[in-house]
């Protein structure tokens, strides 16, 4: 239904209805904006990018074939006029790199977080995604956040599949890791040592 209601919308617009557009900037601007923050960690700037996309998207619409879904079509605009912003603004932005971790910190890990509540668990996850290489924060975030399939990641990224796999199980292996960091200390003052 929803691919349906995106391609009346299209059509509509490329007949010349230009405020049809409005509903799907409505219906996606939370996507894109999410995206975009998390790509930049700037509200204003992703504000920006976000309508560049939206721009983008409206000026090259007669070239989405349907293909793909809009909202995969629409997502990787948004990723590459992040992509561009990033590399425009290079030296604003830059992340550390995390050593690799072993299965026993993972399993570790596990159990520190099984001890915190789920929403308190959510809101650690999204911190110390901010401390992932962007790459792999990102393929993180569509996968899990915005449940984007692995072909849809792949469509947006230009990644192979293959490629998009490894950065997913790098990106768990290194959060994992940053969550052992951050929050095992924080969790053993707060419950004392045993």
């Amino acid at each position: 239904m929803t691919i349906i209601n995106d391609q009346i919308y299209i059509d509509k617009i490329l007949k010349g209805d230009t405020n049809a557009y409005a509903f799907l900037v409505e219906k996606y601007k939370g996507m894109v904006f999410s995206l975009a923050l998390k790509m930049v960690r700037s509200s204003e700037e992703a504000e920006e990018i976000s309508q560049d996309a939206f721009i983008k998207a409206y000026k090259n619409l007669s070239t989405f074939k349907g293909a793909s879904k809009f909202s995969t079509w629409l997502y990787k605009i948004a990723y590459r006029t992040c992509l561009d912003n990033l590399k425009k603004n290079k030296e604003k932005y830059h992340t550390d790199t995390i050593d690799e971790i072993t299965i026993n910190k993972i399993q570790s890990t596990d159990s520190i977080l099984e001890g915190i509540e789920r929403k308190e668990r959510a809101h650690i996850i999204r911190h110390c995604l901010q401390s992932l290489p962007e790459e792999e924060r990102l393929v993180l975030w569509m996968f899990y956040f915005e449940e984007l399939s692995l072909k849809e990641i792949t469509e947006v990224t230009d990644m192979s599949q293959t490629n998009v796999k490894v950065k997913l199980h790098r990106a768990r292996k290194r959060l994992l890791s940053i969550i052992e960091q951050k929050v095992a200390p924080e969790f053993i003052d707060h419950y004392g040592r045993k």
